[in-house]
C-alpha cells in the first residue's frame, strides 16, 4: 500500500482502502479502479491523498454507458473536439441559413465521431459548456442534445446500428433555426403568439433541408420534424401521437426538453436540472414515453451518490443516498443532518456544485 497524492493519481491505479468524506462517508469504495472522473471527484472533495495498491492496474475500468470508449488521462481532447463540433456547426448554419441546400454530412459525421470518441467526459447531469455566449445557445444545446441522445439510446439497448445515426439526428434536429428569423431567435423577451407560430415553422423547415440529404436514414430526418410532437397528439407541426412518432424522435425529444431548460437562453433562465427531471417525469404519462423516460431519469440520477449540491434554501449539501423511486430527492447531507427530499417537499435541488 502507498498513499499517493490526488495530483500525481493514475487512471488504472487501485485503492487499497474506501476514500471517506468528512461527512464520514464513502466516497470511493476499496478496490476502486480510478479512472478520470474519479479524480475529479477526489479533488472536488479536497481529498489530498488516497491510499493505492503498490503495483497499479494496468487497465482502467471504467462505466457500463461509457465502455466503448477508452478513457484519456486529459479532459482536453473531449474541449478540444466539442469546440471543432461547434465551429462546423455555425458555419452549417451559416450556409443554411443563407440559402445553401448542401450540408456537408461525411464532415459532420466525422467530427461527431471524433468527440463521441471522449463521451466518457460527458455528464448529461453536470456539463456546461465552457465560456457559454447565449447567441451559440443554439449550437450548444444541439451538441448536448446530441451526446445526450446518444448516451440514452444505449441505456435503452438501441443496436450499435442506431447509436450514430440517433446522434446525428440531435444534432441536426434544430436545423431549422438556421432560417429563423434572428429577431424572434435572439428575442430576449416571451415570444408573442404571431412570433410562437413562426418559430415552430422551425421543424418543418429543418426536415425540408435535411430530406435530400444523402447517406442518412429517415429518422434522422424525421427527427427535425417530429422532435416537438408528443404522445398525446397535443404536439406540432402536424399533431401526430403515438406510434406515428418515430423512436428516434421520441428519444431527442427527451434530451431536447432536458437541454432547453437547464441551459440559460436570451429569455429566461436555467432550471434546477432535478426540477427539470421531475417535469419530465410528470410529461410522461400523455407527452413523452414513459419508459424511455424513466429509463432517463433513473441513469442520469443513479450515479451522484458523494455530489455537492445547493438546495432551495441555498444550504449545500453530499448527496448519500438515492431512492429508485423518488430518484430526483435524494437524501442529502447537510452539515452533518440528513435531508430526505421525499419527505422535505419544499426543498429540492437547486443547483449540482460543478467540480
Amino acid at each position: 500500500m502507498a498513499n499517493v497524492p490526488v495530483s500525481q493519481l493514475k487512471s488504472g491505479e487501485k485503492l487499497s482502502e474506501n476514500v471517506i468524506t468528512k461527512y464520514n462517508n464513502v466516497l470511493l469504495p476499496k478496490g476502486k479502479i480510478i479512472n478520470f472522473r474519479d479524480v475529479e471527484i477526489l479533488r472536488a472533495f479536497l481529498i489530498p491523498m488516497v491510499p493505492i495498491e503498490t503495483k497499479a492496474v494496468e487497465t482502467e475500468a471504467v462505466s457500463e454507458e461509457n465502455k466503448a470508449e477508452p478513457q484519456p488521462r486529459s479532459v482536453l481532447p473531449f474541449y478540444e473536439n466539442y469546440n471543432k463540433m461547434l465551429q462546423l456547426l455555425r458555419k452549417v448554419y451559416t450556409s443554411t441559413g443563407t440559402g445553401g441546400q448542401t450540408v456537408p454530412i461525411l464532415e459532420i459525421r466525422n467530427t461527431l465521431e471524433g468527440l463521441i470518441r471522449y463521451i466518457g467526459h460527458y455528464d448529461v447531469l453536470t456539463f456546461s459548456p465552457k465560456n457559454l455566449q447565449l447567441r451559440d445557445f443554439i449550437y450548444h444545446k444541439s451538441i448536448m442534445v446530441s451526446l445526450t441522445s446518444f448516451i440514452l439510446a444505449r441505456w435503452l439497448g438501441f443496436s450499435s446500428k442506431d447509436l450514430m445515426p440517433i446522434a446525428l439526428g440531435g444534432l441536426l434536429h434544430d436545423i431549422g433555426n438556421s432560417r429563423v428569423d434572428a429577431g424572434i431567435l435572439y428575442k430576449p423577451s416571451k415570444l408573442s403568439e404571431a412570433e410562437a407560430e413562426e418559430m415552430k415553422k422551425h421543424t418543418v423547415i429543418g426536415y425540408n433541408i435535411l430530406k435530400e440529404v444523402p447517406a442518412i436514414n429517415n429518422g434522422v430526418k424525421l427527427c427535425a420534424l417530429q422532435h416537438h410532437e408528443r404522445e398525446d397528439g397535443s404536439g406540432y407541426p402536424l399533431g401526430v401521437s403515438g406510434d406515428k412518432i418515430h423512436p428516434y424522435s421520441k428519444l431527442v425529444a427527451i434530451a431536447d426538453t432536458f437541454h432547453a431548460m437547464t441551459t440559460d437562453r436570451f429569455h429566461k433562465k436555467k432550471s434546477s436540472p432535478y426540477l427539470v427531471l421531475e417535469q419530465l417525469l410528470n410529461d410522461s404519462f400523455g407527452k413523452m414515453e414513459p419508459a424511455m423516460v424513466q429509463t432517463f431519469v433513473n441513469k442520469v440520477t443513479a450515479f451522484h451518490n458523494g455530489m455537492l449540491v445547493m438546495l432551495s434554501d441555498n444550504r449545500t449539501g453530499e448527496i448519500v443516498f438515492s431512492d429508485c423511486t423518488n430518484p430526483t430527492r435524494p437524501w442529502v447531507n447537510v452539515a452533518g443532518k440528513i435531508i430526505n427530499l421525499a419527505v422535505e417537499r419544499s426543498l429540492h435541488i437547486k443547483d449540482v456544485i460543478q467540480k
